[in-house]
């Protein structure tokens, strides 16, 4: 399935981004070394087969025409360097351009892999380099109703940094603060879903959120989006899965300080040595060693612009 038609391809082209606080870091340029711990936290998927109930996987099929309200759907790039960026994912996933005009100027980079689109990579706006905000990977959330769906994370504990607001034909979007610190995006789709390719190699395999305090993040987003989070079983350190409805839809783990509350994307990698080589010959940097987790192996990395993010290479759901 491919996005057909201009609107349709174009999402967020006329978004107006919100100056979001410089307190928004999503996670840090350099890891502590204590991220590490990541091998402890995730050794549960060494004991399950792929199609177990936490495989790192969202959803069962790989190509999409909707979500599932409550579904992560989507994850963009916000970054000092657009061009240097481009070519950074280009070398590392394959990925290929289409540059969407913006009515204030520039683009939006809308990312495809195999002519669907995975991704996005937007110019940081100014007042955020300004304020030395980091370059980070944006995470989104489907809902079905935006307006409905901020005021139910303002309900319960979380702050509105950007009300509801149209993005042309595309969809309706807001950005929120979780009460332990982690932002994310909600999405309502109209003309565009989000990303029309998932759990494969190059694209959204793994949405995780690191928290400071695991139970009132589960009570939180089991509140706004109607999650099951639940204690991976055959674990010694805390891991939650989290199910929407009956799909896998990521992660929480404790948060290694210093590092800030975030979620993490990860993206699928058919091999996580080359990808790693990848990621350092153009400029990135291995945040960590290859960690093996018996059915996957996997590495948070960062790019030339610190972004930071997740390869993992292993089984997903069919």
């Amino acid at each position: 399935m491919t996005l057909a038609g201009s609107a349709a391809s174009s999402i967020f082209t006329s978004l107006p981004l919100p100056t979001i606080p410089a307190s928004l870091s999503s996670c840090p340029r350099r890891m502590p070394s204590p991220l590490i711990s990541i091998s402890r936290t995730l050794r549960i998927y060494s004991a399950l087969p792929g199609s177990g109930p936490y495989a790192l996987a969202s959803m069962s099929m790989a190509e999409r025409e909707s979500y599932t309200p409550g579904t992560f759907c989507w994850v963009e790039l916000s970054t000092p360097d657009q061009e240097a960026a481009r070519s950074f994912y280009a070398s590392l996933f394959g990925w290929q351009a289409r540059d969407m005009p913006l009515p204030e100027g520039g683009v939006y980079s809308m990312m495809e892999l195999g002519g669907r689109v995975v991704a996005a990579i937007a110019k940081q706006p100014e007042p955020q380099r300004e304020a030395g905000v980091p370059a980070l990977w944006n995470n989104y959330i489907s809902v079905e109703d935006a307006d409905a769906a901020a005021a139910r994370a303002a309900e319960h504990g979380g702050t509105v940094h950007a009300p509801a607001f149209d993005v042309m034909q595309a969809g309706r979007m807001a950005v929120i603060q979780d009460p332990q610190g982690a932002y994310f995006m909600l999405w309502e789709p109209r003309a565009t879903i989000g990303a029309a390719l998932v759990n494969v190699p190059g694209a959204l395999v793994w949405n995780e959120l690191q928290s400071p305090d695991l139970d009132g993040s589960a009570a939180y987003y089991s509140a706004v989006f109607g999650w099951t989070v639940e204690q991976a079983a055959g674990m010694a350190d805390r891991y939650l899965g989290i199910r929407n409805g009956a799909s896998n839809n990521g992660g929480m783990r404790e948060l290694t300080p210093p590092a800030p509350p975030c979620w993490l994307a990860y993206f699928g990698s058919e091999d996580l040595d080359a990808s790693l080589a990848a990621v350092r010959q153009g400029g990135g940097s291995a945040l960590t060693e290859p960690i093996d987790i018996g059915m996957a192996r996997l590495a948070v990395v960062a790019d030339p612009q610190g972004a930071t993010f997740a390869l993992y290479d292993g089984q997903v759901e069919p």
